[in-house]
């Protein structure tokens, strides 16, 4: 795998790109760009874009993978109410997915309170990313075109602002059969944007010579994962495809709650009683244990100390300033807790070379994720 993607990238000249088009049955070319992530005058917004398809989003997204369950138990009223207050905040973005739960009807209730109760400026600048995880049936059209409308109602919208399209298993090509579809249905005002989520550089590149407009791709990446840094980040730079990334505090463990405690002494820490700090506990073990977790985390409390931040703020602000990256997530426990304050801090914040140099002293002691255990969006497709 690695010397497959090794060689794809060795065809990428610095002067210019070929790409084949099989809808067309010609090479086009495209000629490389630096990367410029397109701000907004307040950089509190991006633009993520292909061609004449473009979308401002906030820079920080709300996550609402935690109305799936197993955060604790969601009331809908106090859940739509928190999203208000997210929105009135300028946090307006917000990530959902047709297996989130409840996650899609909820937006639907927020965006019509929304029209009802707040001025149009605050309307236009709400925007909703959903994700369409299918099983791995055939790709027909009635099939793609009926499950859009699913999340369309749910959502109560005429188009859907992004639709992020996942794919388990690289070995069934179907998933090209559901972009050409999607993009077909993006082609009638179903939806504005396509983008991927979890999708590896090797496929990205084979969606993108099919001619997808893919705007950005949504991967796992934090101060411990910099996976998305290495051939995910070059081939967007020479394509223009977004970043929007996820796990970027871990799920909370990038966080004053664990700084200097051990888990290695049952009881003795906070209590992992999430999938989300689950998950991402298994990826401190991978990259290097608990033990130089902590080092890092005594270094990010050292860096947001001298900025009056915390340290969640910091570990988003570091991943933002990242190649390629538009947004960065962090997941909303709606109704039961929130964390405006520090999310809105992340705007105003700047890292200097100081901080960046402390923190990457630490980081170059773990191991690459990339070897551990592969490209973006391996972990889920790994035996």
């Amino acid at each position: 795998m690695v010397e497959l993607l090794n060689n794809s990238f060795r065809q990428f000249s610095l002067n210019s790109i070929k790409i084949k088009s099989f809808r067309a049955n010609e090479a086009r070319t495209l000629t490389p760009r630096p990367f410029q992530c397109l701000l907004t005058e307040d950089k509190q917004r991006a633009i993520v874009k292909n061609g004449k398809d473009s979308l401002d989003i906030c820079r920080v997204v709300n996550g609402m993978w935690q109305t799936s369950g197993g955060w604790g138990r969601i009331e809908r009223d106090n859940a739509v109410d928190a999203m208000l207050q997210y929105a009135d905040a300028g946090l307006n973005t917000f990530d959902l997915a047709d297996i989130y739960g409840p996650a899609e009807d909820l937006y639907g209730i927020f965006i019509n309170r929304v029209r009802r109760e707040r001025p149009p400026e605050l309307l236009e600048t709400v925007r909703g990313l959903t994700k369409w995880v299918p099983p791995p049936v055939k790709m027909t059209r009635s099939f793609v075109s009926e499950s859009i409308d699913v999340s369309r109602r749910r959502m109560d919208v005429a188009a859907l602002d992004m639709l992020q399209f996942h794919w388990w298993d690289y070995s069934n090509p179907g998933y090209l059969d559901a972009l050409k579809h999607l993009t077909d249905l993006k082609g009638e005002g179903k939806i504005k944007t396509i983008a991927l989520t979890n999708f590896d550089t090797e496929r990205l590149r084979i969606i993108l010579e099919n001619g997808i407009p893919v705007v950005s791709n949504q991967v796992q990446h934090s101060i411990v994962d910099m996976r998305p840094q290495q051939k995910m980040a070059e081939l967007c730079q020479l394509t223009g495809v977004k970043l929007i990334t996820y796990g970027t505090v871990m799920g909370g463990l990038l966080s004053e709650k664990f700084l200097d405690t051990n888990l290695t002494i049952p009881f003795a820490g906070p209590a992992l009683n999430t999938p989300s700090l689950q998950k991402y506990k298994r990826m401190v073990d991978a990259w290097g244990g608990w033990s130089l977790f902590q080092e890092l985390l005594r270094t990010l409390k050292t860096v947001a100390n001298k900025h009056g931040v915390s340290i969640p703020t910091v570990a988003v602000r570091f991943i933002l300033d990242q190649s390629a990256v538009a947004g960065s997530m962090i997941g909303v426990r709606l109704g039961l807790s929130q964390h405006i304050k520090d999310a809105n801090a992340v705007f105003s914040l700047v890292l200097d070379v100081e901080d960046i140099s402390n923190i990457l002293q630490v980081t170059n002691k773990g191991r690459d994720l990339q070897k551990v255990i592969g490209d973006c969006g391996d972990e889920y497709r790994r035996a």
